[in-house]
């Protein structure tokens, strides 16, 4: 017999910021994303259906977290429109990996927020594009 619980989609995942206020900015105004509330120093933000919350902390308790990769369709110019927003990039958009079996490709591009918490653009690439 099987007990595994039936997990869902993943709902919300967690980071640390240094401040809540900077955070709030930063992630609504350079990344776009719809910001839902900010209780104290919780900030909350809608990513496409799972909730980012960043909780504010000091510096000793500080620590980086997962790299986040958001889905781009379109990777020149997501990463054209954030560097306008004055995202400074790791390194130019790169192939990480090509199916064998359908010929899509993965690229990404690197880079971090104003914590250095590592973030990145991932686009999926068929070959008929």
């Amino acid at each position: 017999m099987n007990n595994a619980p039936q997990l869902g989609p993943l709902a919300q995942i967690s980071m640390l910021c240094r401040s809540a206020e900077q955070t709030e900015t930063w992630y609504r105004d350079v990344l776009g994303l719809a910001h839902v509330f900010t209780y104290g120093d919780l900030v909350f933000f809608d990513c496409a259906g799972t909730r980012l919350f960043i909780r504010q902390v000091r510096d000793e308790e500080f620590r980086l977290s997962s790299t986040l990769y958001f889905a781009v369709d379109d990777m020149a110019g997501a990463v054209n429109t954030l560097e306008s927003r004055g995202v400074r990039f790791l390194g130019a958009p790169h192939m990480i990996f090509k199916h064998p079996d359908t010929g899509v490709e993965e690229w990404f591009s690197f880079f971090e927020d104003p914590d250095a918490n590592s973030l990145a653009l991932l686009a999926r690439v068929s070959p008929s594009s």
